[in-house]
């Protein structure tokens, strides 16, 4: 048999799990996916600095209305901003916000370093 080609995710159906932002749904986390992943993030006001020395993530703004505090600015967001965020960045979200976030390569726990 052939194998499948795609995978589908429904993100408000996988579990949530704690992370310095708040709460994150991580979709694609695969054997055989070293590309990216995707998680559905609701961000806490109560979000960590933190930084990866080798993922880069793109968050889109989905809901709510805060800030992202990145190498010491701050950028205002609301829905549809986006933002990539490159390895080594200090960085943390501010407010009530719903995110998706796409880490390349794919979220590694051990690529997370809280300041």
């Amino acid at each position: 048999m052939k194998q499948k080609r795609f995978s589908v995710a429904q993100l408000d159906e996988i579990t949530p799990v704690a992370c310095p932002c708040g709460e994150a749904r991580r979709a694609f986390a695969e054997p055989g996916n070293n590309l990216a992943t995707v998680h559905l993030t609701d961000i806490q006001a109560d979000s960590r600095p933190h930084y990866h020395k080798t993922m880069t993530e793109i968050y889109i703004v989905l809901e709510g209305e805060g800030h992202l505090e990145v190498d010491g600015e701050m950028i205002p967001l609301r829905p549809m901003t986006s933002i990539m965020i490159k390895p080594g960045c200090i960085h943390r979200a501010v407010g009530n916000l719903r995110i998706i976030n796409v880490p390349m390569p794919p979220f590694d726990p051990a690529d997370e370093f809280e300041v």
